[in-house]
């Protein structure tokens, strides 16, 4: 892992938001869908970091990512994403050299569907002690496994998930 992978990690992480938004905003530009639009949480209390509503389908995505090779295993979703109509999360693998994109796990419904209930996983705990030094349980954080995800291999694929197999062809 190179020094500025963890010196940079936030605006890397903003990077591959803004790139992610841009190709799926040009998969559908090509696809002739023009109508759309795209939406950013101030606080991710609500469970997602961006929405992107198309036609009668708004998707409110919790993004996530990875470099490739990455060990990371698992992933920490609020559950407040599964009150909205639509939640899903995309975990957004890249390369750390290029910054190129995909593939892509995936982890929520059909569009209109919510997302699986995601209740039976196990309770995040606070990486950091509390004044005892207990690592406390984050009652509305659960911590969901890699195998959980489905590969999507294109952002072709990803908005196929995202808003059906109509759109954006």
């Amino acid at each position: 892992m190179a020094e500025s992978d963890t010196l940079h990690s936030s605006r890397r992480e903003k990077l591959v938001e803004h790139v992610f938004v841009g190709e799926v905003l040009r998969h559908l530009w090509r696809g002739g869908v023009h109508e759309v639009d795209v939406l950013r949480a101030e606080t991710d209390a609500g469970g997602y970091d961006i929405v992107i509503e198309v036609g009668s389908v708004a998707r409110h995505i919790q993004l996530k990512s990875s470099a490739i090779g990455s060990t990371t295993s698992r992933q920490k979703i609020n559950v407040a994403l599964g009150a909205k109509l639509s939640g899903c999360v995309v975990w957004v693998l890249f390369d750390s050299l290029t910054m190129e994109l995909g593939p892509f796990l995936w982890f929520g419904a059909k569009p209109g569907m919510p997302l699986p209930d995601i209740s039976h996983f196990p309770i995040a705990k606070h990486t950091k002690g509390n004044a005892k030094g207990e690592k406390v349980e984050r009652m509305n954080i659960r911590v969901i496994n890699k195998g959980k995800f489905e590969k999507v291999e294109s952002i072709a694929g990803v908005v196929e998930k995202l808003f059906g197999a109509q759109v954006g062809q």
